[in-house]
């Protein structure tokens, strides 16, 4: 009798874990959603005047193993985990669209931002692909890195004037999915202010600017 008892603990254990109702770090945990945001983040807001450019936005595209809502980790290089009782809102790259808007709507470079697809002209357009976001348990604390590439497309002139890699790390508070989401907030606000500043210098080089000015 008593070795019955081991042997269907052993089983509801195993169920258990293979069931995915054992999440790592933390044992067991009640299903969260979360979302990425700019909210407490601080930064400055400019006006764009009447002669400046319209950019047009693609929609991000995540790197492969990332179009998911599932949050990744990983705790050796190279190898993508998903945690099991959190997840996303939605994708990390449709997440990541109206904050990339707000920020270039905020950033004073362009008098309007047009979200594709859109019959409304632009005078440029930016794509971003290769976006990813992952906490990292390499070392204590956790850190979360996020990651895109974009290209910026001189719509007058046919050419793309700018491409670049962009990366943000950030320290996790706390050793779970909630520390990962804080410091996924504060890696996507420093990448797309880095995005910024990189669009400024592109625009300021390109020969389109130059003739409208």
């Amino acid at each position: 009798m008593i070795s019955y008892r081991i042997v269907h603990a052993s089983c509801v254990v195993l169920a258990l874990v293979t069931s995915g109702c054992i999440s790592f770090r933390g044992g067991s945990e009640a299903a969260h959603t979360y979302q990425l945001s700019l909210e407490g983040a601080q930064r400055e807001v400019h006006a764009a005047d009447g002669n400046s450019p319209v950019v047009q936005l693609s929609p991000p595209q995540a790197e492969p193993g990332f179009e998911t809502p599932r949050m990744v980790y990983l705790k050796r290089p190279y190898e993508l985990e998903y945690f099991a009782a959190n997840q996303w809102a939605d994708t990390p790259a449709n997440m990541v669209a109206p904050l990339l808007a707000q920020s270039l709507s905020q950033s004073g470079i362009w008098r309007d931002v047009v979200l594709l697809p859109s019959l409304v002209p632009g005078d440029y357009r930016l794509d971003v692909y290769g976006f990813a976001l992952q906490q990292e348990f390499f070392q204590q604390p956790s850190r979360v890195r996020v990651t895109a590439r974009a290209q910026l497309v001189d719509l007058k002139l046919s050419m793309i004037v700018g491409m670049q890699r962009f990366e943000a790390i950030e320290p996790a508070p706390s050793e779970n999915a909630y520390g990962g989401v804080v410091a996924a907030n504060r890696a996507v606000a420093a990448l797309l202010d880095q995005i910024t500043v990189w669009l400024r210098e592109c625009v300021g080089h390109s020969p389109t600017c130059r003739r409208s000015m």
